[in-house]
């Protein structure tokens, strides 16, 4: 038979591509020589398959292209977004807020303005969901990356050895023979059959983490179960012919490729994202919200259910009973306000706004994030899994040191060689005689220049080396030896070569360990390399016995009790590693409940940075694959700059506890004033659009404020945080519950003082002509149509009179306004002062004036600021059912607000006396791990 893919006369049957449906095991190319690769694909060498057996083996293998993975679509995206249980709250009380407006809109009293409410509740939901469907729909871009580092064409031998010199990449099948030369990136995997050249280097970093070009040749390996860089005779695809050239087998194609098994893991992890530390403590806060946000309204509504009746006594007993449509639906509408009081609407656009301004700060300091949640994230990262090549070292060959002959034979010169990059201005030679060369340095200079095929050429604001790197590195060398134009001799010359780590990395290191970070490096390099540089960035201390942290990605996948190796304390190291070795370390990590930051900036990286808590990925050095992969981008490939992000995340994640806490304690005063409201049985004080405007814009200038808050001096020398530490403690929750009761006692006692009390404390109150009514009376408004000879003088309020001559009742309905205007300026001055208590958890005003963050004074005057334009400016006025207020009731509103500050000031002092503050807490619990 033919040379054509039909000889022996055996037709080939597809098992050693392991395609779908094959049985048999993915056949060992690597392990068998050339002649039983030839035999198992049915072809020869010289001649290529057939056009006829192309077309047969591309039936059954596919397009050489790696599959397209259907993200998921923008309305599933949608929906999931309204998975979360605050959002479902939101949705539930938007909901009812639109049925109860759309019922009472013919009501002169409300009219349009009903519907502001679940309007603007509707919007934020909306808005929140375009967020999160346009963060989630980049999900896929890594795979999209993948496949631009693939080859486009191919030199293929066809039908008899015809040379078809430039094949689409996407038309080879298994078998195909193909013709590779320096510079051409391998089109699919193969086994090499013969070399055209004297020797064969591929450059595949980016799928190994090899950091110099391997050498390949056509002679099998002994081990069938070889990892891939032990595979000497395989050429993988994306990676890149360095030096030589050679014909090779195509062995896999497509998605059976080591490039597409990368491209399937990244896939996976990418549906498996788990949540972020802090959205699990707020779908936890969501949860108990909903379960007290529904005790309380079935306790208001179970508290007035004697309003929705009235009867008549006959004979002793009740007769009669009239059931009251109006009050059910009145004390509904208390609940629905109870519930849009105890839910922080502005919470996910202050977190947001947060999140924003720390990747603001972090950009500027080089880290760019990609992913807003990351910002949180770093904060308590726990374990750092690091990439060596490209990121604790250069990935930039260098020259550390030059030996040259010196004027007698037997002489050896030495001269130190500075620098790590293939700049030419980074570093110089330690007592190079520049301008006054011998003979012997000439000669050096002369081989190191003309004996290379290498260049080094300027990208952007860096250097970048084609060809190979010890070459590469040869030719800065003679940049920085000042080579003047002269003669040339021959001398005996060495230059020691190495990829030199990072000069920050070793400080940088130092400050993960007293951080309470640990710090594991994960490479594809060989072990004594990888140790050699471990010991000296400090990962391992010079004299450590490592026999027990260091192991290859095999040895360690073999272990029994691969949980306890890494529980160890200090540095791992990771060597010969592979894509599946780095996924399994940060699963087990993962598993054992460490918050994982995983760096790295090539191909073989992307699936670990996507399964990692945050991936980091490298902005120079590091491939497209792996930038989109990740959560963040090193702009400078610095590993020091991941511990000031570090640092930043850690502060942003204090400041955060601050404005959550400072919202929680404002809902809590809300919810407090709601529930007096109706358990005293007097007017609604505050109305849900009230409520919503508080929630959303006084304390929302405040809350975005308090993000800067400057971080502790100390932050870098505590432990990371616990991923299942809660969000506020329980000594927290008591203080600001007792800091909420104040505000709803305040809020509510301003609206019964302006009803009942014509002076407080020595303000007078009487100036706008109201007339007083007895407590009495005001928790018994409902019964006033049948009080005899009650009477209502008018009152002013601004430009406005209220008069109500007609019906004397609605003295408490459209005439509480300005009670309720005083309850509202009440609250907002309160949050105000309030705002201030947030500064710290902890430590006194006294200890930290509120000029420590100018940001938040500025704030406190916005927020006033808005609250005066809606109180002066009859439209806004109108809209929120207030009215201006008079200089007098303006010092009652403060007179009520300002004792805030006092109580917590008290509480603050009890935490720090007893111990249960969160400083000394912090410090016990250290103590105790």
């Amino acid at each position: 038979m033919g040379k054509g893919g039909h000889d022996q006369g055996k037709r080939y049957n597809g098992a050693a591509s392991g395609v779908a449906g094959a049985s048999a095991a993915v056949f060992p190319a690597w392990a068998r020589t050339v002649r039983e690769c030839e035999a198992e694909f049915k072809v020869s060498a010289s001649a290529g398959l057939s056009s006829d057996e192309v077309l047969r083996r591309r039936e059954l293998h596919g397009w050489n292209e790696l599959g397209d993975h259907p993200g998921p679509s923008v309305w599933s995206l949608l929906l999931a977004q309204f998975g979360d249980t605050l959002v479902r709250i939101l949705l539930a009380a938007a909901a009812v807020s639109f049925l109860l407006a759309w019922l009472g809109a013919a009501d002169a009293d409300h009219g349009a303005s009903s519907f502001v409410e679940p309007l603007v509740i509707f919007l934020i939901l909306v808005l929140n969901a375009a967020v999160g469907v346009w963060q989630e729909s980049n999900a896929e871009k890594a795979l999209a990356a993948l496949k631009e580092i693939q080859s486009e064409h191919a030199a293929v031998r066809r039908d008899g050895g015809e040379l078809v010199p430039s094949l689409p990449a996407r038309e080879l099948v298994p078998g195909d023979v193909v013709e590779l030369r320096v510079g051409d990136k391998v089109p699919a995997d193969m086994r090499v059959l013969y070399l055209i050249s004297s020797t064969l280097r591929a450059e595949q970093a980016s799928l190994t983490g090899e950091s110099e070009a391997v050498n390949k040749t056509s002679r099998r390996v002994d081990a069938e179960d070889s990892d891939l860089q032990g595979k000497e005779c395989m050429l993988f695809a994306g990676t890149t012919i360095a030096n030589g050239s050679c014909v090779g087998l195509v062995t896999q194609t497509g998605m059976h490729t080591e490039i597409g098994k990368i491209h399937s893991q990244i896939h996976e992890a990418s549906q498996g994202d788990d949540d972020t530390p802090l959205k699990k403590k707020l779908n936890e806060f969501g949860d108990a919200l909903s379960t007290i946000i529904g005790l309380i309204c079935a306790l208001v509504w179970a508290i007035n259910v004697r309003y929705f009746f009235t009867w008549e006594f006959v004979d002793g007993w009740p007769r009669r009973f009239t059931f009251s449509f109006d009050k059910c639906t009145y004390y509904f509408e208390i609940a629905v306000a109870l519930a849009v009081a105890a839910i922080p609407e502005g919470l996910p656009a202050v977190i947001t706004t947060c999140l924003a301004l720390g990747t603001r700060k972090m950009a500027q300091n080089n880290a760019l994030v990609r992913k807003l949640p990351s910002v949180e994230t770093l904060g308590c990262t726990t374990v750092i899994c690091s990439d060596k090549t490209g990121t604790l070292t250069t990935n930039q060959m260098s020259a550390v040191r030059l030996l040259a002959m010196g004027k007698e034979t037997a002489q050896i010169r030495s001269f130190r060689v500075e620098g790590t990059t293939y700049d030419p201005a980074d570093g110089r030679i330690h007592g190079w005689p520049a301008g006054d060369l011998d003979q012997n340095l000439r000669t050096v200079a002369k081989i190191a220049a003309v004996c290379n095929d290498a260049s080094v050429s300027h990208s952007g604001n860096h250097f970048v080396a084609s060809g190979m790197p010890t070459e590469a590195a040869l030719k800065v060398l003679v940049e920085k030896m000042g080579l003047p134009s002269g003669s040339v001799s021959s001398s005996f010359k060495s230059s020691e070569m190495l990829r030199p780590p990072r000069e920050e990395v070793h400080k940088a290191i130092e400050d993960c360990k007293q951080a309470g970070i640990r710090v594991i490096v994960i490479t594809g390099d060989n072990k004594a390399t990888a140790e050699a540089i471990c010991r000296e960035i400090g990962v391992f201390s010079a004299e450590e016995d490592i026999s027990t942290k260091s192991f290859t990605g095999r040895d360690f996948m073999s272990l029994p009790d691969k949980k306890s190796k890494l529980r160890q304390k200090g540095g791992l190291l990771f060597s010969r590693a592979e894509p599946k070795h780095k996924q399994e370390i940060v699963r087990l990590l993962k598993e054992d409940g460490e918050v994982v930051a995983m760096t790295g900036d090539g191909v073989n990286d992307a699936p670990a940075l996507k399964l990692a808590d945050i991936g980091i990925a490298m902005g120079i050095a590091g491939t497209e694959v792996a930038k989109e992969a990740s959560d963040m981008v090193l702009a400078d490939d610095n590993f020091s700059t991941i511990v000031a992000a570090v640092s930043e995340g850690r502060s942003i994640y204090n400041n955060m506890k601050a404005f959550i806490r400072y919202m929680i304690s404002s809902n809590i005063g809300e919810v407090a004033s709601i529930f007096l409201t109706a358990a005293l049985g007097i007017p609604e004080g505050l109305i849900p659009v009230q409520l919503l405007w508080v929630n959303l814009v006084t304390d929302g200038p405040p809350a975005t404020a308090l993000g800067f808050n400057p971080p502790d001096g100390d932050i870098m020398k505590k432990p990371p945080r616990r991923s299942d530490d809660s969000l506020i403690s329980a000594w927290v929750l008591f203080r600001y519950t007792v800091i909420g009761l104040y505000v709803g006692i305040a809020t509510v006692g301003a609206f019964v003082i302006w009803y009942t009390h014509a002076s407080f404390l020595g303000i007078d109150l009487s100036a706008d002509g109201h007339t007083l009514v007895s407590y009495s009376q005001l928790s018994n408004w409902a019964q006033c149509p049948t009080w005899e000879n009650f009477e209502v003088s008018p009152f002013t309020a601004g430009d406005c009179t209220f008069s109500f001559d007609s019906n004397p009742c609605d003295y408490f309905k459209s005439g509480k306004v300005k009670a309720t205007t005083l309850s509202l300026s009440v609250l907002v001055a309160i949050e105000m002062f309030n705002s201030l208590n947030a500064l710290s958890e902890d430590t006194s005003l006294l200890t930290m004036p509120p000029w420590v963050n100018p940001w938040l004074l500025l704030a406190m005057s916005v927020s006033f600021g808005l609250h005066f334009l809606i109180l002066y400016i009859p439209f806004f006025a109108k809209v929120f059912g207030i009215v201006p207020l008079s200089f007098s009731e303006w010092l009652l509103v403060l007179v009520v607000a300002f004792p805030v500050i006092l109580i917590d000031e008290v509480l603050k002092f009890i935490g720090r006396r007893t111990g249960t503050s969160g400083i000394k807490s912090l410090s016990q619990k250290q103590k105790g791990d």
